[in-house]
């Protein structure tokens, strides 16, 4: 039993530090940490943000663009367990460049613990996965990249909200291409997926680049009927104003310079935010819109009055460049907001890159063990401990049933050869050895006898014609024995019986957990490719084969310690018939005596 489980513990030692060194799927030859980490040393973001679409910036840096295909389709991003597969999208791959702006969707930025992404590569098989519409989760109903050219920005989600007129494209902007505004406005679309009820939420935030600073400048502008809603900027102070009541001053930006800016909706107030940090607020609520927004310019009025009133206090369009534009039908957290402008800006404070990794090389079983959660391990430790114990049985059993047959066959010799002597000759002769003794179930029931035999003498009895009740108590007693010998073999045997019924519905158990598991996780996520639940459905199947391999040896064991046990128990009942007969016709009392002893009677 020692040897069994320093054998066990050796095999586990060997395969612990591949599984400290997990790799996500053999197929990827590199990986590069890329660790979050919103702290205070790093992006400061004070809370945690929870789901954020953080931008990741390669460049020749931190990125060597080696290994990894042309267009960036080998590239996945897996969390730090090595299993979760997280979204992401390619804005923008250029490795003669050296630059790569790639958005990954990760579900929980914290303030406090940094967290570990790995970004695998190095598969010229891989398709392409990146997927825009799951990076960014659904609250998000407008995202503009502008990664296309003199064309209308294409909207990144789901919605579909693409814009309506053509954009001026621009190069080097905060985050690689963008749009010129002040020729005219950038219309978007009237569609229910941005409309707001009046009091509603919402969340818009942009880059903007003044060219020069002018007075009553409209960033973003949405009228409907006598309801208005701005975001500009006046001589280069940030403002928002809804229904004509404008917010006071606060942080002023500078021309020619990046700068986010930030307006979120909640009930009856309106916050205004500049590079992700409240400077202002406005005690108003958003008016009922319905009708196409604007950017860099006002928005046409809905009616003749309304034309009027706005044509009375236009704003002047926005001169400048502006990127990375994005409504929610949500008020986000001031942590998201925060993080967005720390990770979006040029010299990012939330990504830390760390060395590339090249693959050693691991087969598919222990990618699988790699890929393993918890709960798989917990079903798996305890089929391995049902494992244990079913060869500790079988071995010791069949070690026991190998002794036992060898002595009985050893005492039967010596049995059989003093054939003719008294029954009692091979206990008082001392012929038979010690370690047959200790071994023999027969040399167990003749000793039995026996050791009747003598306690009838000791009394009185006539051994010399035993009566049939008394050949009858002998048996009873050695039949006893043979009873106490067939349990003592049959010990321990439950448990394998057990093992095998037992332990494939415990690898089935683990392996519907972790298949709910892996769905759960996917759909949390939002990855339902075949990447992200893959090694996941393989290492809850891997309970499954788990429960069977401890299974099926020990189903094979039992059967052929059964044979053996039932070969000793026949033996058994052999040479009690043996020795009862032996005792009847030598010592019975309606023996036959020989010719000579009959004549001298």
């Amino acid at each position: 039993m020692r040897r069994i489980l320093f054998i066990v513990l050796t095999l586990l030692s060997t395969l612990l530090p591949g599984l400290a060194h997990a790799w996500w799927q053999a197929e990827w030859s590199y990986r590069k940490p890329v660790t979050i980490d919103g702290g205070p040393q790093a992006g400061a973001i004070g809370s945690d943000a929870g789901r954020v679409p953080v931008l990741v910036r390669l460049h020749t840096g931190n990125f060597k663009f080696e290994g990894v295909s042309e267009t960036g389709a080998d590239l996945r991003f897996v969390a730090a367990d090595d299993k979760t597969v997280l979204n992401h999208q390619i804005e923008q791959f250029d490795p003669l460049l050296g630059m790569a702006l790639i958005w990954v969707d990760v579900p929980n930025v914290s303030a406090g613990t940094p967290q570990k992404l790995w970004m695998y590569y190095g598969n010229p098989k891989a398709p392409a996965s990146g997927n825009g519409q799951r990076s960014f989760d659904p609250d998000y109903t407008l995202v503009y990249h502008f990664a296309e050219a003199a064309v209308p920005p294409r909207d990144t989600t789901a919605y579909g909200n693409n814009g309506q007129t053509a954009a001026v494209p621009v190069e080097g902007t905060v985050i690689g291409k963008g749009a010129q505004l002040g020729s005219g406005p950038l219309m978007l679309p009237a569609t229910s997926s941005l409309a707001v009820q009046a009091g509603g939420s919402l969340t818009f935030s942009a880059w903007v680049r003044p060219d020069q600073l002018g007075a009553r400048q409209a960033i973003y502008a949405r009228r409907d009927g006598a309801g208005e809603f701005v975001v500009g900027i006046d001589q280069g102070v940030p403002f928002v104003q809804v229904n004509g009541q404008r917010s006071t001053p606060g942080q002023p930006i500078q021309a020619g310079q990046w700068s986010h800016l930030a307006v979120k909706a909640e009930g009856d107030s309106l916050a205004l935010y500049v590079g992700g940090r409240p400077t202002v607020s406005l005690a108003a609520r958003l008016p009922a819109l319905n009708t196409a927004g604007a950017l860099g310019a006002d928005a046409p009025a809905g009616g003749p009055a309304a034309q009027g009133a706005q044509a009375a206090a236009a704003f002047a369009p926005f001169t400048g460049a502006i990127d990375e534009v994005r409504f929610s039908k949500v008020a986000r957290a001031d942590a998201l907001l925060l993080a967005d402008a720390v990770s979006q800006g040029a010299e990012s404070r939330l990504t830390v890159f760390g060395a590339d990794e090249q693959q050693a090389g691991k087969s598919h079983f222990g990618f699988i063990l790699a890929a393993m959660p918890l709960d798989a391990w917990v079903v798996v430790g305890l089929l391995g401990l049902m494992m244990v114990l079913s060869w500790a049985i079988m071995i010791g059993k069949g070690r026991s049933y190998g002794a036992t047959s060898r002595a009985n066959a050893a005492f039967i010799e010596h049995f059989r050869e003093a054939a003719g002597a008294p029954l009692d000759r091979l206990a008082v002769s001392n012929t038979v050895p010690q370690e047959v003794r200790a071994d023999s179930s027969l040399w167990r029931l003749y000793e039995v006898a026996i050791d009747e035999m003598r306690r009838r003498h000791d009394r009185g009895y006539d051994l010399s014609a035993v009566s049939s009740a008394t050949i009858g108590a002998i048996r009873a007693a050695m039949d006893g024995v043979m009873v106490r010998e067939t349990e003592r073999m049959s010990k321990r045997m439950n448990w394998l019986s057990t093992t095998i019924e037992g332990a494939p519905y415990v690898g089935l158990f683990g392996t519907v957990i972790g298949i709910m598991l892996v769905f759960v996780v996917a759909a949390m996520a939002g990855a339902v490719d075949i990447n992200s639940v893959a090694p996941g459905m393989a290492a809850a199947l891997l309970c499954t084969a788990a429960g069977l391999g401890v299974a099926i040896p020990a189903l094979f064991g039992y059967n052929w310690l059964a044979s053996r046990s039932d070969a000793i128990g026949a033996d058994m009942a052999v040479f009690v018939d043996e020795f009862v007969t032996r005792l009847a016709e030598e010592q019975g009392e309606g023996r036959s005596l020989p010719v000579a002893v009959a004549k001298r009677a």
